[in-house]
């Protein structure tokens, strides 16, 4: 009889709705064992339910600790298959994990591709994807040159990031110069040609052989850089069409930068002028918030439970249809809305699929009440959407 897998989580309680991955591959059969820096008594009944063992860190950036704590799990249950966050803080760390341990999966010298913006526009560039001009810069004066060679407004982020910390649409010379002294010390940032396009995405998973076996897409109200701005409302959605040419675009992405076994989140713009596409940046993790619990409630399936048997056993079951859009719509503490969370939900309760709080770390962006609703249509959809958003 084969031994049962041994799978290493990175932070398995972060965010809280990817817990759902230790309860799936523990019910697989798979060892799921843990490590993070939360005490063990922090971890919800579920987690404390479906990890096999949990070994407690004081501090997740000394390698050294972690190390330790994977070589004590390879001592006690055996050879390590899998380690992985799903995270995008987490990528680097479980890249030299993997390296130091052989796992399979994505290794030290991978890192440059997937974290870098620079490298991407690289490897994009060689599979005949177009890109937004602009590169790294390492001083002030080469900054003002580069942003003459591109034209104002540009957009400045750092070359390796998570989302859009850190990132700035700068809009002059005076603007540029007050970013000298702000931007944060030691940080290598990277500036773009600013591009007039909505962003949508391409997302999915592949199995071990780096097949796609399910995808998606997401679109937006607007660019998360605006909502900040604005501090206003913002809304997003997995669609059930996705454009032929995004779903091209996308494979030609997932090949380039040897996704297996992985989830995957690219990002393209959609130029508003031509509404060519043009590619952004690659995420080699799931995308965030609750775009997962999304996709499940999009196609009637658990991506969970699907993950956990291409570990185990390289396959996949669910026949994917997409039969419905599923849309996330932000409600903000400081508008006024025309209605009332109850009256939005006594309209539309058949679509509505929950209601929820939202940490305040993500409240800037994703409101401070979240309503997850599905429907068949793009107008019903909207319908939705008007109706919560409405102000007096």
């Amino acid at each position: 009889m084969a031994r049962p897998l041994n799978f290493v989580m990175i932070s398995p309680h972060f965010p809280e709705n990817f817990e759902t991955f230790a309860h799936r591959l523990s019910e697989n059969g798979i060892h799921t064992l843990g490590i993070a820096d939360a005490p063990y008594e922090a971890l919800s009944q579920g987690l404390k339910d479906h990890l096999t063992e949990y070994y407690r860190v004081d501090n997740m950036e000394d390698y050294d600790q972690v190390y330790r704590a994977v070589a004590y799990f390879a001592s006690k249950y055996g050879r390590i298959d899998r380690i992985e966050s799903h995270n995008e803080y987490w990528l680097e760390l479980d890249a030299r994990l993997r390296t130091d341990f052989n796992v399979f999966g994505y290794k030290n010298e991978d890192m440059l591709a997937i974290k870098t913006k620079a490298k991407m526009k690289e490897i994009f560039r060689q599979s005949g994807l177009k890109v937004a001009r602009g590169q790294v810069f390492h001083s002030d004066d080469q900054a003002r040159k580069l942003a003459q060679e591109l034209g104002f407004p540009v957009i400045i982020k750092p070359n390796s990031g998570v989302g859009a910390s850190d990132t700035y649409k700068i809009k002059s010379p005076k603007e540029l110069e007050d970013f000298f002294t702000y931007q944060t010390p030691g940080v290598e940032y990277i500036m773009e040609e600013f591009i007039d396009g909505d962003i949508v995405t391409f997302d999915g998973l592949t199995d071990h052989d780096g097949k796609i076996v399910f995808y998606a897409s997401l679109e937006y109200s607007e660019a998360v850089l605006d909502t900040v701005e604005k501090d206003g409302d913002m809304f997003y959605y997995v669609p059930r069409e996705i454009a032929p040419e995004l779903v091209a675009l996308g494979k030609k992405c997932v090949e380039a930068f040897n996704v297996k076994e992985r989830f995957f989140h690219f990002e393209f713009f959609r130029i508003k002028s031509t509404k060519e596409l043009m590619a952004l940046e690659v995420n080699c993790r799931p995308p965030g918030g609750l775009t997962i619990d999304m996709w499940n409630y999009a196609n009637d399936f658990d991506v969970f439970n699907e993950y956990a048997h291409i570990v185990k056993d390289n396959r996949f079951d669910t026949q994917i249809t997409h039969p419905y859009n599923v849309v996330y719509i932000s409600r903000k503490a400081n508008q006024n809305y025309v209605h009332s969370i109850e009256e939005v939900e006594a309209r539309y309760g058949e679509e509505i699929i929950s209601i929820d709080s939202v940490p305040g770390i993500f409240a800037k962006i994703m409101g401070e009440v979240g309503i997850l609703a599905r429907t068949e249509s793009l107008a019903q959809m909207r319908d939705i959407i008007q109706f919560a958003h409405e102000k007096v």
